[in-house]
């Protein structure tokens, strides 16, 4: 893919990483350690500011080195995919798509309590 492929979409995963702070169905950890995997093939310095961010430095940290995820994240995850079922729910979803999003969220709350605490 090359150095600017990797960059492109380092930062654009950043990107998608700071929307999922504001919606609830788009998460942001996964897209944070996007970003910084891919920054590390594409861009060492923005690689160097992620590691360094105040916010992103201690999950990649925790990342790294055990395969952990913040207590945080373990809370808030479930919680906000909970509640994104629930307005959909409420929104009158088709069944289909709740089951399949009922789904996809249970195995994604099991990854997480399954994953050490950082």
């Amino acid at each position: 893919m090359g150095k600017t492929g990797y960059r492109i979409l380092a930062y654009f995963s950043l990107i998608l990483a700071f929307a999922g702070i504001l919606l609830p169905l788009l998460p942001t950890t996964p897209f944070v350690l996007l970003a910084a995997w891919c920054a590390g093939r594409g861009s060492p310095a923005f690689a160097a500011w992620l590691d360094n961010h105040q916010r992103f430095g201690p999950l990649l940290e925790g990342w790294r080195a055990q395969r952990a995820v913040p207590l945080s994240a373990k809370v808030l995850a479930p919680a906000m995919m909970a509640l994104s079922w629930t307005l959909l729910f409420l929104a009158g979803m088709s069944p289909v798509v709740l089951v399949i999003l009922g789904l996809f969220f249970a195995g994604l709350t099991g990854f997480l309590v399954t994953r050490p605490s950082c």
